[in-house]
């Protein structure tokens, strides 16, 4: 495909932009080359500058969980802004929003919405540590929280170790009391807690680890750690922020049927547009001023741009039977992958929970753990990743992101996929 649009604007953002992107994962430094640049969105298709258009696995990270300018959505926004852009204010929809968002998460009885998912993170950390009244947390291995100093903590080798920080700026005394766990050891997390549960004001976990690809939580890994928090007091936080609304209505908490204290959230609520939340039962939510003594606060909170979306978005995906068909097609897709890949001898194997699935060229039948997505072949994925490119897919450009299938997606665009998956399959042995 001509790029040459796509190339003359990196050249250009390099001057005016860090790295010439606005966020380091749109880098195509795990891939080579050069970022495309894009100019509109269209059901499940990307167009880029150059006009080539993809079959869109991305989809915002997420969140566009109804494809491109999902007619509903374009509408909401439109009413919106014939009203108004933002009034930092208080505002119906805000109201009509947050009781959506409590009935269907019944976890969540309380619900502040933010401007992005590290936001909730981070606030919802606080707010942990002020109802606990105590300091340290604990995160996993390759589960990603939003750019909050604390959580900016490179993983262990598997065995329990005291964060340090994995990021310029961070100063160490912030991530000295971060303690990090292997994802989907159950064993791990018995012996932690054993030693010190009673010091830990939260988990924070992602039920489905969507930043080390997809990687689910092996049978009894959540139970277990459901159980261990309400043993010593410490508060569960679910990172729904790519989970919430995209593997299931009521998040994975619901597919998992476990109930976590707080839960934060994001992608699918603003509709694509910037929006985050964190919510959890009233006494614990009590806590954040202006009527307790945990401070949060956002000018453009509940944007309404964002809620309207949000809203419509919320609207569209609660109607019968939208899930069931979202997951057969992602289904669908990694069936047809897997098929392609055996067929051209290439070591590969996925993972799914609704429409976020995983592709990992390994040996491994299954993907379970942080070692093992480590130990996936790179250069594989590099190939896969522009001759699917080539062929007019858009993937992540990073072995280590999750993928998303939308309701845009139809027979026409799988095939599509399936099609370029077989050519690109063919050329990586060779």
């Amino acid at each position: 495909m001509n790029n040459e649009n796509s190339r003359n604007l990196y050249d250009l953002a390099l001057q005016y932009i860090p790295g010439g992107v606005n966020s380091p994962v749109r880098a195509f430094k795990g891939v080579g080359g050069n970022p495309l640049f894009f100019k509109a969105g269209e059901g499940a298709y990307l167009i880029d500058v150059d006009d080539n258009r993809y079959v869109d696995y991305v989809g915002a990270w997420g969140p566009l969980i109804l494809g491109h300018r999902h007619e509903r959505v374009v509408l909401a926004l439109r009413e919106q802004l014939e009203q108004g852009i933002a009034y930092g204010a208080s505002t119906e929809a805000e109201v009509t929003i947050a009781k959506k968002i409590c009935e269907l998460m019944p976890s969540i009885e309380r619900v502040r919405l933010v401007t992005s998912g590290t936001e909730a993170t981070m606030s919802a950390i606080r707010l942990a540590r002020g109802y606990t009244k105590r300091d340290k947390i604990v995160k996993f291995e390759g589960c990603y929280h939003g750019h909050v100093d604390s959580l900016l903590v490179k993983a262990g080798s598997g065995s329990l170790t005291l964060g340090e920080p994995d990021s310029l700026g961070v100063p160490k005394a912030f991530t000295d009391l971060t303690y990090i766990l292997p994802y989907n050891d159950v064993a791990a997390l018995e012996s932690f807690f054993s030693g010190q549960g009673e010091e830990i004001a939260c988990v924070i976990v992602e039920p489905v680890a969507g930043n080390m690809n997809c990687v689910p939580p092996v049978p009894g890994f959540l139970e277990t750690l459901r159980e261990l928090c309400s043993r010593h007091g410490t508060l569960l936080i679910f990172d729904e922020v790519m989970t919430g609304f995209r593997v299931a209505l009521g998040g994975a908490q619901s597919v998992y049927a476990i109930s976590p204290d707080l839960t934060t959230l994001g992608k699918v609520i603003g509709g694509g547009l910037p929006v985050g939340a964190f919510g959890g039962s009233k006494e614990i939510m009590d806590l954040i001023a202006p009527d307790g003594a945990v401070y949060q606060a956002g000018t453009l909170s509940g944007s309404p741009l964002a809620v309207a979306a949000g809203l419509a978005m919320l609207e569209v995906i609660s109607e019968p039977g939208f899930y069931t068909k979202l997951e057969s097609k992602a289904k669908l897709l990694l069936d047809g992958l897997e098929q392609r890949a055996r067929t051209a001898g290439v070591p590969f194997s996925t993972n799914q929970v609704g429409a976020m699935f995983g592709c990992f060229f390994s040996v491994e039948e299954k993907v379970t753990h942080f070692s093992q997505v480590m130990q996936c072949n790179l250069d594989h994925f590099q190939r896969y990743f522009h001759s699917m490119l080539n062929s007019g897919v858009y993937l992540a450009p990073s072995a280590y992101e999750a993928g998303f299938i939308s309701a845009a997606h139809g027979d026409e665009e799988i095939q599509k996929t399936l099609n370029a998956a077989e050519k690109a399959f063919s050329t990586i042995n060779k």
